[in-house]
């Protein structure tokens, strides 16, 4: 399941949020805009740029992609640690964190119960019963990504309109400030809110609206370092184990 870039490709509006996000005007006072005289490109640049010099950011996001709705909520930093949650489309939960080079994940079975086969994902519910699966570096390209700050803002790069946007009026995220830039595009429509602070202005929120996967994310927390504590042996399951064991 490849979340972050999914979800950031392919953010919605959902009803809670434009619920949530009250539009006000720009107003003639450029001391107040940190944009003033700036593009809405200008500003979708300049605002990436920061977004990705970030060490650290929690990431919101629900999302759909065939149809079927995934949620992610977890938080990252650059030194490798990760910690967070995500459900699936059968309803299914899953805790994840990685720390010192190796990712841990702990679904419940119904989590497991969408992961392939019903045979074979029952088997691995039984062979983890409620523990956490250690996964070396490596082992799995999605999980690696869920939990990699460095691909996570590449995917944020490539997948973030810089060019012939719109600025809107401006609104708030959460009680911030932001200035919103839109672009639409082939049926779909990308939406991204960003802070109106000139010496930080990050990406707050980017919603997509239309098309084939609709979905929203919301950062927060940069800078916040992720503290992880690696779960006891007694309660970890290695998956290079279980491999070996089913071959």
């Amino acid at each position: 399941m490849r979340a972050n870039r999914k979800l950031w490709a392919a953010a919605t509006v959902c009803v809670a949020v434009v619920a949530g996000v009250t539009g006000c005007s720009q107003g003639d006072d450029k001391a107040a805009d940190p944009f003033a005289g700036l593009t809405a490109d200008a500003i979708a640049k300049k605002s990436i740029d920061t977004t990705k010099a970030a060490t650290a950011f929690r990431m919101n996001g629900v999302g759909k992609a065939d149809g079927e709705e995934t949620t992610v909520d977890f938080a990252v930093d650059d030194k490798g640690n990760c910690q967070g949650t995500m459900t699936t489309p059968k309803g299914g939960k899953a805790e994840m964190l990685a720390t010192g080079g190796t990712s841990y994940m702990k679904g419940d079975d119904a989590f497991w119960s969408g992961t392939g086969e019903e045979s074979g994902a029952d088997e691995m519910a039984k062979a983890v019963k409620g523990r956490w699966m250690k996964m070396p570096a490596g082992a799995g390209e999605d999980e690696d990504d869920f939990c990699d700050l460095k691909k996570i803002v590449k995917d944020m790069e490539e997948d973030t309109p810089t060019k012939g946007l719109t600025r809107e009026a401006d609104a708030d995220v959460d009680g911030t400030p932001t200035a919103v830039l839109s672009k639409k595009e082939k049926g779909e429509t990308t939406t991204f809110y960003v802070a109106k602070d000139s010496a930080k202005p990050y990406i707050l929120r980017v919603v997509t609206t239309g098309g084939d996967d609709p979905g929203t994310v919301t950062l927060s927390d940069f800078g916040k370092a992720v503290t992880v504590t690696a779960p006891p042996a007694s309660e970890v399951v290695d998956m290079e184990e279980l491999m070996k064991g089913a071959s």
